[in-house]
């Protein structure tokens, strides 16, 4: 015979693995669905490059996420798969990731002969930026950020801002500095001319050579930290092409990549919209 609190044991062990497969299997199943919807209403392909913490696996272990080749090699696949006359929506939620693996997307993107269009819900920094820049058509929230696209240097410290570099060499002079900051300043004054090029290569025949240019000096070279949140705004005045008219499924969608919780959630609300009140109702 089996023992009793063995076999609870046992049982409680194998929910613990098997059920947030399950979740997952049903979150996904949920996520396909509201695609599909969302494609029928704007007749287009929709491809969703989210980036958050998800709890996935034996016991719910979060993944963090960013633009990788996985990504790239994907995204690719499905503009492929897209057939010439048909327009892409891409919805972008990511804090960035590899230059290269943003630029292969970017390129695709820009050479999709239908109407292309980038939706960013809450924000695309850096090399989510960088995507953005290859859309005929730019939809963030009135309340969404864009990101600079400055080279980030990695050494054992972390990344350093390839901007930074050469203004260390500038103000110390190529004499005060060791050949190691040398080299990376070498490095730094390369990856910057890349960056510029590429953004101006993702403009090409969406913007003036000379304001392409401006831009992509202003967005690559190290005017403001990486992290600055360029607002619907800031974008406008740099000549992009945005818009506020965000789906409202892509809201949807979007809480259906619910973020990690670690311990007691930092916001809470109740989750539908209230009616508007009436005149003398308190």
């Amino acid at each position: 015979m089996y023992d009793p609190l063995s076999l609870l044991f046992l049982i409680l062990f194998l929910f613990a693995v098997i059920w947030p497969q399950i979740q997952h299997k049903m979150l996904v199943g949920n996520r396909l669905a509201l695609i599909k919807k969302l494609e029928k209403i704007r007749k287009s392909r929709v491809i969703t490059l989210i980036h958050r913490q998800e709890k996935i696996g034996m016991f719910g272990i979060p993944f963090f996420r960013f633009i990788d080749i996985e990504d790239s090699e994907e995204i690719l696949r499905a503009i492929r798969m897209t057939s010439p006359e048909t327009p892409i929506d891409l919805v972008l939620h990511t804090p960035g990731g590899l230059v290269l693996a943003s630029y292969q997307i970017a390129l695709a993107l820009k050479e999709h002969p239908a109407k292309t269009t980038v939706i960013i819900p809450h924000y695309a920094m850096s090399g989510g930026t960088l995507i953005a820049l290859a859309a005929d058509e730019i939809i963030m929230d009135k309340h969404a950020v864009l990101g600079p696209v400055d080279p980030q240097l990695q050494d054992a410290n972390g990344a350093i801002p390839a901007a930074s570099i050469l203004k260390v060499v500038e103000e110390k002079g190529k004499d005060k500095v060791d050949d190691t900051t040398l080299m990376k300043a070498d490095i730094a004054k390369k990856a910057i001319k890349q960056v510029e090029e590429m953004v101006i290569n993702l403009l090409k025949g969406k913007m003036e050579e000379e304001k392409a240019r401006k831009l992509a000096k202003t967005l690559a070279e190290g005017k403001w930290t990486h992290d600055y949140p360029i607002t619907v705004e800031e974008a406008r005045e740099l000549g992009l092409p945005v818009s506020t008219d965000v789906p409202r499924e892509v809201y949807e969608l979007m809480s259906m990549y619910p973020q990690t919780q670690h311990g007691r959630p930092g916001v809470e609300f109740i989750p539908y919209p209230y009616p508007p009140r009436s005149e003398g109702r308190k």
